[in-house]
């Protein structure tokens, strides 16, 4: 189990996590969300030892990461798969962190053969694409068959077939009744895995509970009507009822009814009553996407605009848009970039009309790149 208790990092001026309290307990995939800069990865690295807490203190299994004994067989951790010398195999890396914690070298095949490496296990990990050294990575973590094992962004890089490999593996290992911790920003990939959620904004404890009491506290349930198409008044006598009722109607785009505030039944009953016909009548939960979205929404540090071109246009005067000066057109074809102002005389600006012509196939005529004959091919 991990227990974190008051915890507080702060970095000069800046507190990355706040009076942080948490419990992942065994058996369950515990996730743990947050925005960007929420203080996640600062979490991971101070329930492993590599920060020291400001104040508080984490423990895993009783007792501080660092006063473990051999800690390696006893927590397993992804927190960046790039952690690896380039110029090693994949059986080489992990040989390495077996002799230094003592574990069998047998263990490093069977790892390699859980993770699917063991046909690239004697090619040099700096060749490797971002979903081979996730799956290196996941290895390293189980090299020494942990009881807590920590994860962070797991999936990135991985294919459709790898991403549901770590959903069914993190399942298993919690299933044996390991501890599993996963950061990770895939909200649909959350939803699938995690039993239970810890979420965190600008380093505070925003939430603490099951996937199904989270999505509950943080988003409203409604249900989609649908009349007719063809007759637009058995909409407008619906929406009158439904409002009638004490139901909330909201129209959609695509022309139904989002209801509130009353159960289906009563919907049926009431379009029964008023002699409306139903095309559609199904309800929706929202997905842990939008409970989250709507729950952070205030803790997100990092926005983008909705145009992403909103800051580049200059803004406009009092008098109107700013004339733009008369500028020759500039050939397509068979043109290129003025001299360097040193080629002009001082205090004379070099321009494209002043600039030498070009011959209409004087791309075609540039020689070729030089190589380097010392540098040998690349095998690719």
């Amino acid at each position: 189990m991990i227990e974190a208790v008051g915890l507080t990092k702060r970095y000069g001026a800046k507190t990355a996590v706040y009076d942080l309290s948490f419990q992942v307990r065994p058996g369950a995939v515990t996730g743990f969300l947050g925005p960007n800069g929420a203080g996640k990865s600062t979490t991971m690295r101070m329930i492993l030892g590599l920060d020291q807490p400001t104040s508080g203190q984490v423990t895993v299994c009783g007792s501080p990461y660092r006063r473990l004994p051999n800690a390696p067989r006893q927590v397993g951790a992804l927190l960046d798969a790039k952690a690896v010398h380039g110029g090693r195999s994949a059986r080489n890396h992990l040989l390495s962190l077996a002799q230094l914690s003592g574990i069998p070298a047998r263990r490093v095949d069977e790892v390699l053969g859980v993770v699917g490496l063991q046909d690239v296990a004697k090619r040099r990990s700096g060749g490797f694409s971002l979903g081979m050294g996730q799956r290196l990575g996941i290895a390293a973590a189980l090299l020494g068959d942990p009881q807590v094992l920590l994860f962070d962004e797991p999936v990135n890089g991985l294919d459709p077939e790898g991403i549901l490999w770590v959903r069914n593996l993190m399942k298993q290992l919690a299933s044996e009744g390991r501890t599993v911790f996963v950061s990770s920003h895939l909200m649909s990939e959350m939803a699938l895995t995690a039993d239970h959620l810890i979420v965190i904004g600008r380093g505070q404890l925003m939430a603490d509970m099951s996937v199904r009491d989270f999505i509950a506290h943080n988003s409203a349930g409604f249900a989609r009507v649908r009349t007719p198409q063809g007759d637009p008044g058995q909409r407008e006598k619906l929406s009158a009822a439904l409002t009638g009722a004490g139901g909330q109607v909201l129209p959609e785009q695509d022309g139904a009814l989002r209801v509130t505030g009353l159960a289906l039944p009563r919907i049926s009953d009431l379009a029964h009553e008023a002699d409306i016909r139903l095309w559609e009548l199904s309800p929706h939960q929202a997905s842990l996407e939008e409970a989250y979205m709507r729950m952070t929404q205030g803790a997100v540090d990092y926005r983008s605009t909705d145009d992403q071109k909103a800051g580049l246009q200059p803004d406009q005067l009092p008098g109107g848009p700013v004339p733009l000066p008369d500028v020759p057109e500039v050939p397509q074809q068979g043109w290129y970039a003025p001299p360097p102002p040193a080629a002009s005389p001082p205090g004379q600006p070099v321009s494209a009309a002043t600039a030498p012509e070009a011959p209409a196939d004087a791309a075609a005529s540039r020689p070729p790149a030089a190589t380097d004959p010392t540098q040998p091919e690349d095998p690719r």
